[in-house]
């Protein structure tokens, strides 16, 4: 009885000790944001709506009159059922580093209820400096099914334009 209350005692020792001795971890991204990619470029006056169809909520980076800049972040965001919502961001360069300018969700594809398998912008050389974006989105409407293309163009006025790809 003596050993067992020993080996007992000794266990839950070594188990506290590891819990108090192990990191915490900060959640950088949640685990449900399976692919993202950040691409395009746009600017504007400081005055100029976010996306164009951004949201009442979109947080504002700043109210001056001073020329913004930034890039585009596009998104899949896993739901409960496996399927996944996309969403589009417009980051900010600041003076003290990106900042969410606005998000919106793009219905167009969430109301697919597709199962995305990847996001790719339209080359891999980092920030582009013409206004726009330019990104192919890969999904499955039925998890069976071999994936499609469908394309989320940004022109230089920001409008979206989102369609399935064409080969």
């Amino acid at each position: 009885m003596a050993m067992r209350l020993t080996l007992m005692t000794t266990i839950f020792l070594v188990g506290c000790s590891a819990a108090i001795a192990a990191p915490t971890q900060d959640v950088i991204l949640p685990a449900s944001v399976i692919f993202a990619t950040s691409t395009g470029y746009w600017e504007d006056d400081g005055n100029a709506p976010a996306v164009e169809r951004a949201p009442a909520t979109a947080e504002s980076v700043s109210d001056s009159q001073e020329r913004r800049h930034g890039y585009y972040k596009l998104f899949a965001v896993r739901q409960p059922d496996r399927t996944s919502k996309i969403y589009l961001q417009q980051i900010a360069q600041t003076e003290t580093g990106p900042a969410i300018a606005s998000t919106i969700e793009l219905q167009e594809i969430s109301d697919l209820k597709p199962y995305v398998t990847d996001i790719r912008p339209e080359n891999s050389s980092g920030i582009i400096k013409q206004p726009g974006l330019f990104a192919t989105i890969y999904l499955k409407t039925d998890p069976a099914a071999e994936p499609d293309g469908w394309t989320v163009l940004i022109d230089e006025l920001g409008d979206i334009t989102i369609e399935k790809a064409t080969n």
